[in-house]
């Protein structure tokens, strides 16, 4: 392959990433369309035949091997078909669930001396199982599946030898669990990059907002200590409270500083453009609400304590998370939702708390957990906090965020 041909490949790589991502986003907003599609597929490809033809007993096969099996009519082939196939269409909420009924109807259907093409759902079955469901229920599923094996490989003695059955039987087991691992691993690591990703980003972003923070309070500090030298000579009085402002200042934005470096384990890189201005606060969180009540959101927010006089680092934590909590609900919840919004600082503790009466469903695929909530939890280790998701108790679902608001000194070496 010449470096043309691999330059060429960009485009179709591209469209494909892209036909990929939405394919994960029509599933994501409506799972039952690839469930439904692949029972639609199983019964076309391996119960439709059987229908017509009469069962895998009938064309050119030799006659010892149709005297093996049970001849079934269309009737009894048509319940012991559903109950293999339409199981699947649960097969990713309910692996559990799916494979124990696939399973007992295979044994019924082979107990009976029936042999089906619609057998392979239970090898589809025990794909989904490890795929999407508990990895302690694998251990009774594969013993229910080599048992289940070994009651056809009996079955079919009198044509194959056992030993040959068992083999092919228990081969085409050990793929489709071992497909289902696969597929299971790698989505998990993908999943842990992107986790990786989102923080990177999200430490990226906080050192910027503190570079900005830390500047801003060396700008008043400039501002302060020139002032002071020209107040020396004419108010002393101005100048001694100008020293003090300057060592309250300092203090801050050293304290600032290190909590960032604390936290931050990669370089960030330098901003592109800083700007020396205070970034949002509690303060702005009003203004928040009034714009997500103006997408359609009805947002009840209350706070309680001093909330405004706490340091600018702690209110833009506070203001970023609230902003990517309502940004969620705004997301993944109807407009005529009703938000509760509460900002409480007790002692040395600040507590948000976000509560929606949307749906009680975190948002995203199953099992999986959002970026937002990486960001929100990075901001708050910031402060030795914690984030924590959920549905709430009366419905809809809930964020809350506890902040450690203990000093820390910035005098210390």
């Amino acid at each position: 392959m010449t470096t043309d041909d691999i330059s060429g490949m960009g485009p179709l790589v591209a469209r494909l990433s892209r036909g990929g991502q939405r394919l994960r986003h029509a599933d994501r907003t409506h799972p039952w369309v690839l469930d439904t599609a692949v029972v639609v597929l199983v019964f076309l490809m391996f119960c439709l035949p059987d229908l017509i033809h009469g069962g895998v007993d009938d064309g050119d096969s030799p006659r010892r091997f149709k005297l093996a099996f049970t001849h079934l009519p269309v009737a009894g082939m048509l319940a012991l078909q559903a109950g293999l196939v339409l199981p699947l269409l649960w097969r990713r909420r309910k692996p559990a669930a799916t494979f124990a009924a696939t399973t007992a109807v295979f044994v019924l259907q082979w107990s009976l001396g029936a042999a089906l093409r619609a057998d392979v759902a239970l090898f589809v079955a025990l794909y989904s199982l490890a795929l999407h469901g508990r990895l302690r229920q694998l251990p009774w599923a594969c013993a229910a599946m080599a048992a289940a094996m070994v009651l056809v490989a009996v079955r079919v003695s009198s044509t194959v030898s056992v030993w040959d059955a068992l083999f092919f039987l228990l081969s085409t087991a050990t793929a489709a669990l071992a497909l289902g691992l696969m597929v299971r691993i790698r989505r998990a690591q993908l999943a842990g990059l992107r986790d990786r990703l989102a923080t990177a980003t999200e430490r990226t972003r906080v050192a910027r907002e503190m570079h900005d923070i830390v500047g801003h309070n060396l700008s008043v500090i400039i501002t302060l200590a020139d002032a002071g030298a020209y107040a020396t000579d004419i108010a002393p009085e101005r100048g001694k409270e100008a020293l003090q402002l300057i060592g309250d200042t300092g203090r801050q934005a050293l304290g600032e500083l290190r909590r960032v470096l604390g936290v931050l384990r990669e370089a960030a890189g330098p901003p592109d453009r800083p700007e020396l201005s205070p970034q949002p606060g509690i303060a702005d969180i009003e203004a928040l609400c009034t714009k997500v009540r103006a997408a359609g959101l009805e947002v009840v927010y209350r706070t309680s304590g001093d909330a405004d006089a706490l340091d600018s680092g702690v209110q833009l934590t506070a203001y970023r998370i609230v902003q990517e909590a309502l940004t969620n609900t705004l997301k993944h919840t109807d407009p005529d939702t009703r938000v509760h919004l509460a900002i409480l600082l007790e002692d040395s503790r600040l507590t948000i708390r976000v509560q929606d009466t949307g749906p009680a469903t975190p948002p995203g695929p199953p099992n999986e957990e959002g970026h937002g909530l990486v960001g929100m939890r990075e901001r708050a280790a910031l402060y030795g906090g914690t984030v924590s998701a959920g549905p709430a108790g009366g419905g809809g679902w809930s964020v809350e965020a506890v902040l450690d608001l203990t000093p820390h000194s910035g005098g210390d070496r």
